[in-house]
């Protein structure tokens, strides 16, 4: 294996925690998986601990008085705790659970649109940025158009980093919520949150962060992102190596009391006569009806197994592949890379163009060689717009992609461009 200095020791070792990755493809090639900010893959554990509760603990939660009931509500409300400490939340009740990111982001921007304390309205304006993922993009283009409120953005720098000049002209006293990533999806780019949320309280703005690219792969601490001025953080289990069906919206307790119910139902109640009803407490407001309880049992598992290897570790790791990749990237003729080129200043997803070969075409290349990448516009399309191109490439390293991995995918988008004829 190449030496590279930051890498997770034991590498070897930790990816035999993955089963998926023993496979071959195309021909008894060796899987290369590259497109872990899609999805990551699940380590055995995770497996494992989601299996066993189907098996010995399925019930649902909070109504059966029975003991399988009373040990699948442990297994969903240790799950949260697991999350909690995950983060660093001052509360667990601060942890709602929800089916994705996406519907974490819907739940902020449709309760933005009630009365309260935090609704925006006519001569408001919420701000975001050019460089979001469609999910942090599409509800508050519902939010204003609903509401008669103004979206406003941060635009892109030529090098992939948000142009910060007229911070103080975007965002004004009419600003009513800033919403942004943390990472891009698209560009890799790592934002300065604090900043811009310094600038947002001194506007007295609600602040919303999009955690999905961040918590894979950076310590997260909300308790310091809230010092910050952060209300509200959203990340989705699937790619922190946890399942589908179940994503995480943090949020100060303040906020979160203030803010009406999403969805109405079982659970997120109190009280209900047939003249009016009364709600639950948070977290349960939030989660009306069953949840994703086995979903929530193997995001806890997830959040464990990253714990156990160490956020600072698998962050270093990140960054050395990311170094690695960008230098490879660089000596492919005609390929230029989207967004920064200085790995401290980016997570591990790298998208780019090969000049003369549809995205698709090389992601079709590179399957037949075993090498999973993502091609298309990777849900940012306004990102791709801003650097004048219709789609793209993306790979994405995570915990447990090596240097060979990405030595593979250089020699591949070398035998791409060879079978267009360009080499």
């Amino acid at each position: 294996m190449t030496q590279i200095e930051g890498l997770l020791p034991d590498l070897d070792v930790l990816r035999k925690d993955f089963p998926i990755l023993a496979r071959t493809l195309a021909g008894e090639q060796p899987l290369v998986y590259l497109d872990s900010a899609n999805t990551s893959q699940k380590p055995q554990v995770v497996i494992d601990t989601m299996v066993d509760h189907l098996e010995r603990h399925n019930a649902n939660i909070a109504r059966a008085m029975h003991q399988l009931g009373a040990e699948s509500t442990a297994a969903f409300e240790e799950a949260r705790d697991k999350v909690a400490r995950f983060v660093n939340a001052p509360s667990r009740d601060e942890v709602i659970f929800t089916k994705n990111a996406s519907e974490a982001l819907n739940l902020v921007a449709n309760t933005l649109a009630w009365p309260g304390e935090h609704q925006v309205g006519p001569g408001d304006e919420v701000v975001i940025t050019e460089m979001e993922h469609h999910s942090n993009i599409v509800p508050w283009q519902l939010l204003t158009e609903r509401t008669g409120a103004t979206l406003r953005w941060f635009g892109l720098t030529d090098d992939g980093h948000l142009d910060l000049d007229g911070i103080d002209d975007l965002i004004t006293e009419r600003t009513k919520v800033v919403s942004l990533t943390w990472v891009s999806n698209m560009l890799g780019t790592v934002n300065p949150v604090a900043q811009i949320a310094r600038r947002a309280k001194q506007v007295g703005a609600l602040v919303v962060v999009d955690a999905s690219q961040a918590v894979p792969q950076l310590p997260v601490d909300v308790t310091a992102l809230a010092e910050a001025g952060v209300d509200l953080l959203a990340f989705t289990g699937h790619k922190v190596v946890g399942p589908t069906g179940i994503g995480v919206l943090w949020g100060r307790t303040e906020v979160l009391d203030a803010l009406p119910p999403f969805l109405g139902g079982g659970e997120m109640i109190e009280t209900v006569s047939m003249e009016r009803s009364t709600y639950a407490g948070i977290p349960h407001k939030f989660e009306a009806g069953t949840p994703p309880i086995v979903e929530a049992v193997g995001l806890g598992a997830a959040v464990d197994y990253l714990g156990h290897v160490g956020m600072e570790a698998i962050h270093r790791h990140e960054q050395a592949l990311t170094a690695h990749a960008l230098e490879g990237l660089q000596t492919v003729p005609g390929l230029t890379v989207l967004g920064p080129l200085d790995a401290a200043e980016r997570g591990g997803a790298i998208s780019f163009e090969i000049a003369g070969v549809h995205p698709h075409d090389v992601a079709t290349v590179l399957d037949t060689r075993g090498i999973a990448v993502r091609a298309g516009h990777h849900c940012a399309k306004p990102a791709h717009a801003r650097f004048g191109v219709q789609s793209s490439t993306r790979m994405s390293s995570y915990l447990y992609t090596t240097p060979a991995e990405i030595d593979a995918l250089v020699d591949g988008l070398e035998y791409t461009r060879s079978y267009f004829g360009l080499g």
